[in-house]
């Protein structure tokens, strides 16, 4: 189930809430009883054994086409 991170406007207290995605955009109340909260901006982290995370190489860089690349004549 997906973990909601909110804040708290009245204390300032940070909170998490397990909820489904459907309820996602429902108000949350702090541990502390405030009703004045603000769903945060969450990031993703993968945690785990492995060898990391390796990028994959971009396109390769070609040379010619466009003009004085080689591919109008004029160069």
């Amino acid at each position: 189930m997906p973990r909601y991170e909110f804040r708290c406007r009245a204390c300032g207290d940070t909170f998490e809430v397990n909820r489904p995605m459907t309820e996602s955009g429902q108000p949350a109340t702090c541990p502390q009883g405030h009703a004045d909260t603000v769903k945060l901006l969450s990031t993703v982290a993968f945690t785990g054994r492995g060898g990391g995370f390796t990028p994959s190489p971009g396109p390769a860089a070609s040379g010619g086409g466009g003009c004085c690349g080689g591919g109008c004549g004029c160069g």
